[in-house]
């Protein structure tokens, strides 16, 4: 029995380590196979940093007015009987725009009038006969009187005619019509919006530390969601004198070409004041940053030999650089990379810092610096 128990130990201690020898010699085979184990290199796209000169900028939030625009009202009250407008059009300085009755003020005027011929005419005697030194000076003075209050009374009349017949004040293009045929005016009461669409005005706040940066005749550009693929250029032609006590910013305005009449008052706008002086700057495209919180990279390449198979190989180098102003589809750098170095320009998210690559550069994308929505 006891020899039996002993042959048993005896074999299950050598069958343990015929098992063991074999499970070692796979796991030595694995580490061998690891230790020659390479990934195979990422392909990527390339750019080159490279310089260029760009406009120094101010950039501000701005709104559209109307270098003259009025909504058009009533002087006096009266009934409307001829609407000599149509909305939306152009009209020029006085053009007849609402014409009120006036039957009853044409009646009186025709009555001054008569009074006014009256009055002259005996003016006229009094003169004679005042030269004949028939009549005293002071019924000269009574009829001269008469002649004078007569014609006021009848300019008087004419005015409130005048003044019932209303015309436009400037040339613009009218708005929507706010009145009806057969409508009693008040006085006041709104007809419709005039506005002067060429030129128009951009008002816009700048810091007051801009102040001595920023004067006449400096460009501007400005931007707009109504105009999303335009970019509208005008020329600063007011500053305000004061600053304002309580933001501490500088009113400016500048005047825009407007000849198509796409750009409308009330408008919200961007604006960039184009300073005279330039920078240069090393740009490069905004998606070969690796932006991360504790600072932003890109991946430079470079020729290193592979310690494992003796040949040479181009790998990545991660630099930390520090990044400066963006537009369109580049950005500027103010450290850590020199001009002409070639860098990764897209997918820096799956890479790592001493990677092997392969550039393809077939589908790479093309970098503008003022890209259009089709180019996106």
């Amino acid at each position: 029995m006891k020899k039996r128990i002993f042959f048993a130990v005896i074999g299950l201690l050598i069958l343990a380590g015929i098992l063991g020898g074999i499970k070692f010699l796979q796991i030595r085979r694995m580490i061998d196979q690891k230790s020659k184990f390479s990934l195979p290199p990422e392909i990527v796209t390339t750019a080159t940093t490279q310089s260029d000169s760009w406009d120094s900028t101010l950039t501000a939030v701005g709104s559209l007015t109307a270098v003259q625009g009025v909504t058009v009202s009533a002087e006096v009250s009266g009934k409307i009987t001829e609407i000599a407008f149509t909305p939306g059009t152009k009209v020029q300085a006085g053009d007849l725009l609402v014409r009120q009755d006036t039957a009853a003020e044409e009646a009186q005027l025709r009555a001054a009038e008569t009074t006014t011929a009256l009055a002259k005419l005996n003016l006229a005697r009094y003169t004679e006969l005042l030269a004949q030194q028939n009549i005293a000076q002071s019924l000269f003075d009574n009829a001269e009187a008469q002649y004078k209050e007569a014609q006021a009374k009848a300019d008087s009349i004419r005015a409130t005619i005048s003044k019932k017949n209303i015309r436009a004040p400037f040339a613009g293009r009218l708005g929507v019509r706010l009145i009806n045929l057969g409508q009693i005016l008040k006085e006041d009461d709104p007809i419709v919006s005039l506005q002067t669409l060429d030129p128009i005005f951009v008002d816009f706040l700048l810091p007051q530390q801009h102040l001595g940066q920023i004067k006449k005749g400096l460009a501007v550009r400005i931007k707009t969601d109504a105009l999303p693929d335009q970019i509208l250029e005008g020329k600063i032609t007011t500053i305000n004198p004061e600053v304002d006590a309580a933001t501490r910013n500088i009113h400016a305005q500048a005047t825009v070409a407007n000849e198509q009449e796409l750009l409308r008052p009330g408008l919200f706008v961007n604006v960039e004041v184009v300073l005279p002086t330039r920078q240069n700057v090393i740009v490069i495209p905004a998606t070969a940053v690796l932006y991360a919180p504790y600072g932003d990279s890109v991946f430079v390449l470079k020729e290193a030999k592979n310690e494992k198979t003796g040949q040479q190989e181009t790998v990545l180098n991660q630099q930390f650089v520090k990044l400066g102003e963006k537009r369109g589809d580049f950005v500027a750098m103010t450290s850590g990379l020199k001009e002409g170095e070639t860098i990764v320009s897209t997918g820096v998210f799956k890479l790592r810092n001493g990677q092997a690559v392969v550039v393809n550069n077939e589908l790479a994308p093309e970098f503008k610096l003022a890209p259009k929505p089709q180019d996106n």
